[in-house]
């Protein structure tokens, strides 16, 4: 997958996905994503292999891989295309930004939600909460970002 920061457009939702050949070192970077719940799975990779080329710690690469599904489910689960994954890694302090941005919100619940009992989901927050040393939302006209911080290694 091209580490370019910022891609321009979205790719066609049937493109495949590039695999990640390289990243510069904490470039900031983004990719998009189908609307599709292979997704997830293919963020986890993307952000795996990132994390890696830019030497970060194995715990805060499992913390983070968390982060990642967790925000990819939800944009999948609850939102609109297009789904975004963006990563960051400050030069200042080594924090670690997730931002996942869509299309706000559905009217319609995704496949999964739907098909599971109300206790077997939504722990989501919880665990970004958790995890995260902060985390929140920017909500324009035609989008959402959810994003969340995650402490440097110490």
């Amino acid at each position: 997958m091209d580490a370019s920061p910022y891609t321009e457009a979205a790719p066609s939702p049937i493109a495949p996905l590039p695999p990640v050949t390289h990243t510069r070192a904490k470039t900031p970077c983004i990719w998009w994503l189908p609307h599709c719940p292979e997704s997830a799975g293919t963020a986890r990779r993307i952000a795996s292999a990132v994390l890696h080329a830019w030497d970060v710690d194995d715990e805060t690469i499992d913390q983070a891989l968390l982060v990642v599904s967790e925000l990819v489910t939800n944009a999948l689960e609850h939102a609109l295309p297009p789904v975004a994954l963006h990563l960051e890694q400050t030069e200042d302090d080594g924090n670690l930004r997730i931002e996942v941005g869509d299309g706000g919100p559905t009217d319609n619940e995704g496949a999964w939600t739907m098909s599971c009992a109300p206790e077997e989901h939504g722990r989501g927050i919880a665990i970004i909460t958790l995890l995260a040393s902060a985390h929140g939302a920017r909500i324009l006209a035609h989008t959402v970002t959810y994003w969340a911080i995650l402490p440097a290694a110490r």
